[in-house]
């Protein structure tokens, strides 16, 4: 007679560890969204600045930009363990895109080390140039690739051309606040004015998307939008919105810039609610019909969710060691 503390291979370790699941694949996009948001945004705002701001961007982030990467790995990984099909549907069916996502963001990695490479003004140019584009253009095509998931319809459309400008003008919100909350002067009071804009087109963006989809009702994803929850994160981005505004304007960067993660949190909330428990509205795959056997499902909770936990330590102590502000006063900036 077998113990009832021994599971089964058709038993979860908890009845809800698919919802659970799902969750932790919408935390690792959210943190994607706020960390490495905050990346792209400096790198458009990248070709504002002269040589000396430029540095001073570069040192802003340059000690945590790779790191915030990990969490497009961990999205992936994460998706693929608890929902391979979704995984292999989402990439298969956007396969161009998401090669136009990977040169974008090669051309954003390697473009700040290819320049250093020769004293060439020329040169130099080409790889600003191919800098500010691959950090504009990425989150432009992952909020492309997020609205197509979202509502199920082709990524060239309206509310996957309105889900990707949103996410650029959410990174370009982000990015000003990181800077703000960086440096000093004239280059922080810079961020504010590029920072108050970006977040009110994101604002505006926000809206025009929600009245297209309300209108055009793709995916039968009106229903959703009028669902209390729904409702409290549309309703709790605008007071944020328009809080980290009046931060920003007080000069409280740091609170701003949290106030900006807290827009990216409430952006990926929105997506998990539209999507909950439907998981690829396109072919109407929910999250019970998507996720692995229990017996893998439970073999990764108990593999991969310690190692997330050391990641989210690791994090901590990384922006612990790189919390100070930029010195803009040395020709490359630094801590």
């Amino acid at each position: 007679m077998s113990s009832p503390l021994l599971l089964s291979a058709e038993q979860y370790l908890v009845p809800s560890l698919p919802t659970i699941w799902f969750g932790v694949v919408m935390f690792t996009l959210a943190m994607y969204v706020a960390l490495d948001g905050f990346d792209f945004g400096i790198g458009m705002l990248y070709a504002t600045r002269d040589e000396h701001d430029r540095e001073t961007l570069l040192a802003a982030f340059g000690p945590v930009w790779d790191a915030n990467e990990v969490w497009l790995v961990a999205f992936g990984t994460t998706l693929l363990a608890a929902f391979p099909p979704i995984y292999s549907r989402l990439l298969s069916e956007h396969y161009l895109l998401a090669i136009a996502i990977v040169m974008g963001l090669v051309f954003r990695g390697v473009s700040p080390e290819l320049r250093e490479q020769r004293e060439d003004e020329h040169w130099q140019q080409i790889c600003d140039r191919l800098f500010v584009f691959g950090s504009t253009i990425t989150p432009l095509l992952l909020g492309m690739l997020v609205g197509s998931w979202i509502f199920g319809i082709p990524a060239f459309s309206v509310p996957g051309l309105l889900t990707g400008i949103g996410l650029v003008a959410l990174s370009l919100a982000s990015g000003a606040a990181f800077v703000a909350a960086k440096t000093r002067g004239s280059l922080a009071a810079d961020m504010v004015r590029y920072g108050t804009a970006s977040t009110l087109a994101y604002l505006g963006g926000v809206v025009a998307l929600l009245a297209v989809v309300f209108w055009t009702d793709p995916s039968g994803v009106r229903s959703l939008l009028l669902t209390p929850s729904a409702v409290a994160v549309v309703l709790g981005s605008v007071a944020l919105g328009v809080g980290g505004i009046a931060l920003a304007r007080l000069g409280r960067h740091r609170l701003w810039f949290a106030s900006t993660l807290g827009l990216s949190a409430l952006l990926v909330a929105l997506v998990a609610r539209l999507l909950y428990p439907t998981i690829y509205p396109a072919s109407r795959l929910t999250v019970e019909a998507a996720v692995v056997s229990p017996l893998a499902l439970n073999l990764v909770t108990v593999l991969g969710l310690p190692v997330l936990l050391l990641v989210l330590w690791y994090f901590k102590f990384l922006y612990g060691v790189f919390a100070g502000p930029i010195d803009g006063s040395e020709a490359e900036g630094g801590y």
